[in-house]
């Protein structure tokens, strides 16, 4: 089979079930490819030796990555069309002990969601809704990679568009998805379009909303602090393992409690799960088809008003005073909504089920 068509075999089928990554893992005699599909590794098939060589090449060649590098790591991206549908496609390159390895992610540019769609209970999406109405202050998300957090954000921005006639400007690393009506900007520091000099530009266009990719570092840390400072509504994310946790980062980059306490109005901590298949149960098949639209979901606790207040002095090994990710965890395996592989997954040795009712009922978009 020639290469250009494996290739876009690959990217076809990653596409049409689904993935959120594309894995290359190389082996002493070929390699091995395999699909992150709600948020599992599924094999999809292996590559002899010259067909991995090569079609490594021809991925790195596409996303202008240098094919005659093989000893460092290299990164890329590219934008395709996959039965009609916009792809942005990024790339990760790194060298291994037999080859290299590459990952790419998946990130459709036509995918979007309401925000109905995206919580199992529905009162967390009711809180982020009241939120986000205020017209100045900062709202951070935080979560491990492939959570949730940018679609979130994106949904949100567009509910504040759709509802509000907001004028949204974003400054990111890179665009992970181009809508229309917003006016987005991408960091370039080889063009000098940095973080700082993207946050002044962008003020000189009336923002009513200003979303900033990551918090990665004490300058993006204390530029979100100045966007809010200067009576704008400010959305980001950032990494950490919960609300708590986000805080302490924060002072970590050097940001004074008396600045979180006159900017920050809310934290959100969030995790994807996976509803169970109607159809296959508990354990669904690899590649099941039937079910595979809109059953996935988010989990959020949300830290916002008195309880961000009192999280201030709270310790990050003191015990959750509010609502935290476990406790909704508990309650959505409950009710049926979290496989039992899942909940072990991401609860270890927390779990503590209960059945009683969580602030309301389930989302009915989620029903079993």
């Amino acid at each position: 089979m020639p290469i250009k068509i494996l290739g876009s075999s690959i990217l076809h089928d990653a596409v049409i079930q689904n993935a959120s990554d594309i894995h290359f893992i190389p082996f002493k005699k070929g390699g091995l490819v395999q699909f992150r599909i709600d948020d599992r590794l599924l094999e999809y098939r292996s590559l002899n030796f010259e067909e991995y060589v090569r079609v490594i090449s021809h991925f790195k060649y596409s996303a202008r990555m240098d094919i005659g590098e093989h000893r460092k790591p290299q990164s890329g991206a590219m934008d395709v069309l996959i039965d009609n549908i916009s792809v942005h496609l990024r790339l990760s390159s790194i060298p291994s002990a037999f080859n290299e390895s590459l990952v790419i992610r998946i990130l459709p540019q036509q995918e979007s969601f309401s925000i109905n769609e995206l919580s199992l209970f529905p009162h967390a999406l009711q809180k982020l809704i009241f939120l986000i109405k205020r017209s100045s202050g900062l709202l951070l998300f935080t979560g491990p990679t492939g959570s949730g957090k940018t679609t979130m954000l994106y949904s949100l921005l567009q509910y504040l568009q759709q509802h509000y006639k907001r004028q949204v400007v974003t400054l990111e690393d890179p665009v992970e998805r181009k809508v229309d009506t917003f006016l987005q900007m991408e960091i370039n520091e080889k063009a000098g379009v940095t973080y700082g000099e993207g946050f002044k530009s962008l003020l000189r266009h009336d923002p009513d909303v200003i979303m900033i990719g990551e918090i990665r570092d004490e300058a993006a840390a204390r530029l979100v602090i100045r966007a809010s400072l200067t009576g704008h509504l400010v959305l980001s994310t950032m990494h950490a393992s919960d609300c708590i946790g986000c805080l302490e980062r924060l002072r970590e980059f050097g940001i004074r409690e008396a600045e979180l306490k006159q900017t920050l109005m809310g934290v959100v901590s969030q995790r994807l799960i996976s509803i169970p298949c109607r159809f296959c149960g508990d354990h669904c098949s690899d590649f099941c088809f039937k079910s595979r639209t809109f059953r996935r979901a988010g989990i959020y606790e949300i830290l916002s008003n008195h309880e961000l207040e009192t999280a201030f002095n709270q310790d990050i090994s003191d015990p959750p005073f509010y609502k935290s990710l476990p406790y909704y965890f508990n309650h959505a395996y409950a009710a049926g909504f979290v496989t039992k592989e899942s909940y072990e997954r991401w609860m270890g040795g927390q779990g503590n089920v209960q059945e009683e009712n969580v602030e309301g009922s389930v989302s009915r978009n989620f029903s079993l």
